[in-house]
């Protein structure tokens, strides 16, 4: 076979400031999958694409392509509107949970398609894989069953969904090309339109435990997949929330499966409740639905009532007992004051320490380990009081998670600090 394009050509251009063509962008893309461009020869067109950037209409085209390297779902036979939530990741950021069913209550599918954690981001399926019998691997067919019958699924993205993506996102992590705004922005949205929603919130986290450390970046990566978005034909908005903070009062799995039912069951922690709302609104409006009460269906139980139908329809007992760690041991606040600063990041690794999380793709995660959290930024503090519980099967990983802490605290005396910020800014 007699390729279009030559692979050096294509680094040269990019290299050099150049524009792709979309003919040298589908053929880089396809060609990269068959196995034609060598995997040194992508790394070094990851790079050139990180130092010197894609224009809008590069970028669209980059996603086209790895979208067309695989198949397109189709939930045009429901008989309702679809609408669906990515978060770029955080600390304790359950947030899909309870946000699923509540939104399925108003007529709206959910197809949200999620990942397991790696490092000290939690991941969706680990949470709900603690839930005794619940599986996360549905075919197409089963997923479209649940959607009609349910209105809400949270499953494993098939190997069929974007697989261009799967080899360029194993290469961009060893490569030191991650950070690469056009390629994160063409990885998740190559994804989420592959998947077929009619509508699309983004959940972009900014600060100490998210991806992106800065606004001005976390922007510029909202409004690229804003754009990819609309250029797809996909509705679609974003949120830039705060993540210098965990989310809630638990980071792990278990443990983040029990506040997230207690959401739904109309009670759990303020910032939970709040952007759990708030992107209910999102997703509801998005699709067409107006005057939509989330907050109430969350106390009335109507979305206790989805989740409930969505754990069981996937294997899983909603009321069965969540795995509980063997071992705990207690951080004590070391001063009296206010507690003004509780580090995202640090608890994050913490958890992730605890066996929460995981180093590499294959490692396996526990269950019940994780971090609870007794007081957030805004509360006062006693010395000698409980601040934060470490939770592990395996006793010998207190001492990690516990450097992990070292700094992860400030208490001052006096006054309030400032209140922490949640929602930053909307971009559609």
């Amino acid at each position: 076979m007699t390729e279009a394009f030559d692979a050096v050509d294509i680094i040269r251009t990019k290299r050099d400031h150049g524009v792709l063509s979309p003919e040298q962008i589908d053929w880089t893309i396809d060609a990269y999958t068959r196995g034609e461009i060598a995997d040194e020869q992508m790394a070094a067109l990851n790079m050139a694409i990180l130092l010197n950037g894609m224009n809008r209409a590069e970028i669209s085209r980059w996603t086209a392509a790895m979208i067309a390297s695989g198949e397109r779902m189709d939930f045009s036979s429901l008989d309702r509107p679809t609408s669906d939530k990515h978060s770029t990741g955080g600390v304790g950021d359950k947030i899909t949970l309870p946000l699923a069913p509540l939104v399925a209550v108003f007529g709206v599918a959910v197809p949200q398609l999620s990942g397991r954690g790696l490092g000290h981001t939690g991941g969706t399926l680990d949470k709900l894989e603690s839930i005794p019998g619940w599986q996360a691997h549905l075919s197409n067919e089963d997923m479209l069953r649940q959607l009609s019958e349910v209105g809400a699924v949270i499953c494993a993205a098939g190997t069929g969904l974007a697989p261009a993506d799967k080899k360029l996102y194993a290469l961009r992590d060893v490569t030191g090309t991650v950070e690469a705004i056009p390629l994160i922005a063409s990885s998740i949205m190559s994804k989420k339109i592959a998947e077929g929603t009619g509508s699309l919130v983004l959940d972009v986290k900014v600060g100490s435990g998210a991806f992106m450390k800065d606004v001005g970046q976390a922007r510029e990566l909202a409004e690229t997949m804003v754009a990819l978005g609309k250029d797809a034909g996909v509705n679609t908005v974003a949120l830039l929330t705060g993540m210098s903070t965990p989310l809630g009062l638990t980071a792990g799995n278990a443990i983040e499966v029990e506040e997230s039912v207690e959401v739904l069951a109309g009670g759990g922690p303020a910032d939970v409740v709040e952007l759990t709302v708030r992107l209910a609104e999102e997703m509801l409006a998005a699709a067409g639905v107006r005057d939509a009460d989330p907050a109430a269906a969350l106390q009335d139980g109507r979305a206790m009532d989805v989740w409930n139908a969505m754990i069981e329809a996937q294997g899983g007992d909603p009321r069965a007992a969540l795995p509980v760690a063997r071992e705990s041991e207690v951080i004590l606040a070391p001063a009296d004051g206010v507690l003004v600063e509780l580090d995202a990041l640090a608890v994050g690794v913490a958890a992730w320490r605890l066996g929460a999380g995981r180093a590499r793709k294959e490692d396996q995660v526990q269950a019940g380990a994780g971090v609870r959290m007794h007081a957030k930024p805004g509360a006062r503090v006693r010395a000698g009081e409980p601040l934060m519980t470490l939770l592990t099967d395996t006793p010998e990983k207190f001492d990690r998670a516990r450097e992990a802490l070292a700094d992860a605290v400030v208490i001052a005396p006096g006054a309030m600090g400032p209140a922490q910020q949640l929602i930053i800014d909307r971009i559609a």
